[in-house]
């Protein structure tokens, strides 16, 4: 998932005169900024694996912004949503917020408290593509494990002994002692602990 283009900030308005607004100043601020003016061209023409934001109107024809961070929800993107409405209320705010949005702001936004929920949509953006990056690294390399060293991993995650797992498999523990030797190497870790860390990161379970 890791690319060298810049982070975009993807703006989605019914509003043409907002949206026009909204793309310039976000260039001025720095920001490389792509314009929709639908929810639905937004879903069918964005890449949504891009690294960035979406500063997402509340309120539109078609699809509400609920259902687009919906959308985004089911499809396993990682963009981060920054809300935008005309009247905001609590529950509505609190419903937004539960699903992950950043901020929800209301119109009209200052440019600064813009500016500073771009940069938290952007930076936990950068920060759920890492730990995703991380979690894919891991899964390549347990894929790499074969079928018995799964097995004597999970037992290994589940706080077992070597006698005890040699027990519990019927083989003698000098081999579950190798195995537990290829799983650390093939893992690219050096203790159980480094194991039972790599396993939480990856969401690996006994």
């Amino acid at each position: 998932m890791t690319e060298a283009a810049p982070p975009t900030v993807f703006v989605v308005d019914d509003d043409a005169s907002v949206l026009r607004s909204l793309g310039r100043l976000l260039r001025s601020m720095g920001f490389a900024a792509e314009l929709f003016d639908s929810p639905r061209a937004f879903l069918e023409r964005c890449d949504l694996w891009r690294a960035g934001c979406v500063l997402l109107d509340f309120a539109m024809p078609q699809l509400s912004g609920v259902e687009v961070q919906q959308c985004l929800l089911e499809a396993g993107s990682l963009l981060t949503i920054v809300f935008l409405s005309g009247a905001g209320s609590i529950p509505v705010t609190v419903s937004a917020m539960k699903a992950g949005a950043i901020d929800f702001l209301v119109k009209p936004v200052k440019d600064q408290q813009l500016h500073e929920a771009i940069v938290r949509a952007l930076e936990r953006n950068a920060q759920f593509r890492a730990e995703h990056d991380d979690r894919e690294n891991i899964v390549s390399r347990y894929q790499t494990l074969t079928a018995r060293e799964r097995e004597v991993m999970r037992h290994l995650l589940s706080g077992k002994r070597n006698k005890q797992i040699a027990y519990d498999l019927g083989i003698v523990e000098k081999t579950i002692k190798v195995h537990r030797a290829r799983i650390l190497a093939k893992l690219q870790v050096t203790s159980l602990v480094n194991l039972f860390e790599l396993a939480a990161r990856a969401g690996i379970q006994p």
